[in-house]
Order: C-alpha cells, then structure tokens, then sequence
C-alpha cells in the first residue's frame, strides 16, 4: 500500500529505497508560490540515524514490511546480543549497533520487543519501565532526605541513573527507559 504526502504523521513506518525509517518529525510547508510540500526529519530502522527527507505532492512512499517479536535475552557474547523467541525457541543474534541504546536496559531474561524487517531482525525496543538494582552509588549522610538533591547512581547493566539521596546501594528501582530517569524504589 502507497502512502501519500497527506498521509504522513509522527510516528508512522514508510519504507524508502527498501530501508524502513520511522517519522520523528514532520512540518507542512506552504510558500507563497509553488505547491506545498512536507519536510520530514525521519529516522532509519536499520542504523538508527535520522535525515531531513522534503515530500512534494504526488511523491509516494511504500508500507515496510515489519513484524514485532516477543522475544526474551538470554546474554551477551562480547560481538552480539543473543535472543530466544518465546514461541519457537529459535535463537537469533542482534549486533551491538542493532540493538543500540537498549543494551543500558536489558537484564538476563528479560522480554523486549524485536523488530523484524523482511523477516531479518533489526532493532529491540525494551519496556517502558524496567526494575534494576543499584550496585554503585554514594552513601547516605545525616541530612540526606528524599525531598533535597539526587546523586548518581550506577545500575547492574551499566547505566547510570541520577537518584533521590534516600535510594541505597543494593536496593531494585524502577528506571523510566525513554527519559532515563528514576522513578520509584521496589518495595
């Protein structure tokens, strides 16, 4: 199915030259002459990297053909990211680029979302929320309240995440996986 310039929005998948990109951003534009068109800042599914991308009227661009995965990681080797889908058991391996960003959220056994393109897997996609522990962070003072500063805080996959003073070494919290931020201490 062709998508149109009228068509197009933030967040829609569209398929050009074979690659699949997702929209990150796109602007009407009417000049005073000549007919509109769209500019579009669009990000690749494949590398990741985003270009600006102007649609004229007429112009189409194809659907891509993408299948999302429930799969679950089982561990890193040092070159790729190894995942087992959760029905077929069949393993796949994704490299360090595809997975990208991701690998600061993903623990041993848990379940992502794997993007596949053609069949040929090119992207995770983690929850929303994950529950880490902390392994590294500074300790408590006498005056440290909930309420004051925050103070970083390194969790068991390498990420670091700035946390309220009152958070202690040891503990699991709850990590936000799109802004990075801390957001609440497992009871």
């Amino acid at each position: 199915m062709a998508i149109s310039m009228g068509d197009l929005k933030k967040g829609l998948k569209i398929e050009i030259d074979k690659i699949p990109y997702r929209i990150v951003e796109y602007q009407h534009v009417k000049p005073g002459k000549g007919a509109a068109f769209v500019r579009a800042k669009i990000k690749s599914f494949l590398d990741g990297k985003v270009i600006e991308k102007t649609f004229h009227a007429g112009d189409k661009c194809d659907e891509p053909n993408l299948q999302e995965k429930t799969m679950q990681y089982l561990y890193h080797d040092g070159d790729t990211f190894q995942f087992m889908d959760n029905e077929t058991y069949d393993q796949i391996a994704l490299s360090d680029a595809q997975v990208g960003d991701a690998s600061k959220w993903i623990v041993d056994g848990i379940n992502v979302q794997v993007l596949f393109h053609n069949d040929k897997a090119i992207s995770v996609d983690v929850p929303q929320v994950v529950e880490l522990k902390i392994i590294e962070t500074a300790p408590n003072f006498k005056g440290d309240t909930s309420s004051a500063g925050k103070k970083p805080a390194i969790l068991e996959t390498g990420a670091v995440v700035q946390i309220p003073f009152h958070v202690l070494e040891g503990e699991v919290i709850r990590v936000n996986t799109e802004s990075g931020e801390y957001l609440e201490k497992v009871k």
